[in-house]
């Protein structure tokens, strides 16, 4: 019995060691890319009307984000890899200090079909979302917020029933907050067998291929313009 015992505390305290490591390193994983952001806000000014964008990896690999969005000037501060929470836990260190005229927000790590079981469900990333918007409704009370959809991808089509789930929730988000804005892209991305077009996508099948920029600017500005042209200085 004092051997089974023995065996049990060793067994929780190595699992408590693991558990603390992981949770270490996650919460270290991003302090490089918010140096990089502070470094980038002593260096650089940028307006007071400036569209923000935030993120996942997506956005951080929009190189063309600047043309795309012309004349609006824009700020990228996406993160590759991010998920919801850290948006969230970073949001006073890189959004905070920042005036801007709009939002858009594209984060799609939550549901990965992660192999650890670290992924949320649907109704979970929907609420994370909520709170997102509040804390930026806290540092610009009046910044249309504007919610670009997952996307469907062939890297992750074994969860797309319950990404769409939470573009679904997305959505509804947006009738229920008076300036947040859901931006619909699955239609551009699927085929006509329902299987997302592999060709706008690069080889990982994740990450968007200049065609799925294109699209995605295409779309976002349709929705963009009419709400924020008057708002922008040209």
């Amino acid at each position: 019995m004092k051997r089974k015992a023995l065996k049990v505390i060793i067994l929780l305290a190595c699992w408590s060691f693991f558990t603390f490591t992981l949770l270490a390193q996650r919460s270290e994983q991003w302090e490089g890319a918010m140096q990089n952001f502070e470094a980038l806000d002593r260096t650089n000014s940028y307006p007071k009307d400036a569209i923000f964008f935030t993120g996942s990896s997506s956005i951080r690999l929009w190189r063309t984000l600047e043309q795309d969005m012309s004349p609006y000037p824009v700020i990228n501060r996406g993160f590759g890899g991010s998920k919801m929470p850290d948006l969230l836990k970073y949001a006073d260190r890189y959004i905070k200090k920042h005036a801007f005229a709009a939002m858009v927000v594209f984060v799609a790590n939550d549901i990965s079909g992660a192999e650890d079981g670290s992924d949320r469900s649907p109704e979970e990333v929907v609420g994370l979302f909520e709170e997102f918007l509040l804390k930026v409704r806290s540092y610009e009370a009046e910044a249309p917020i504007f919610l670009m959809a997952i996307t469907p991808t062939n890297s992750r089509w074994q969860v797309w029933d319950q990404t769409r789930a939470v573009n679904k929730g997305l959505a509804k988000l947006a009738d229920t907050y008076e300036g947040v804005i859901f931006v619909p892209t699955e239609d551009l991305f699927l085929g006509a067998d329902g299987r997302p077009i592999s060709q706008l996508f690069v080889a990982d099948q994740l990450h968007l291929a200049p065609a799925g920029y294109a699209l995605w600017t295409e779309r976002l500005r349709a929705y963009l313009d009419p709400v924020v042209q008057h708002l922008v200085k040209q």
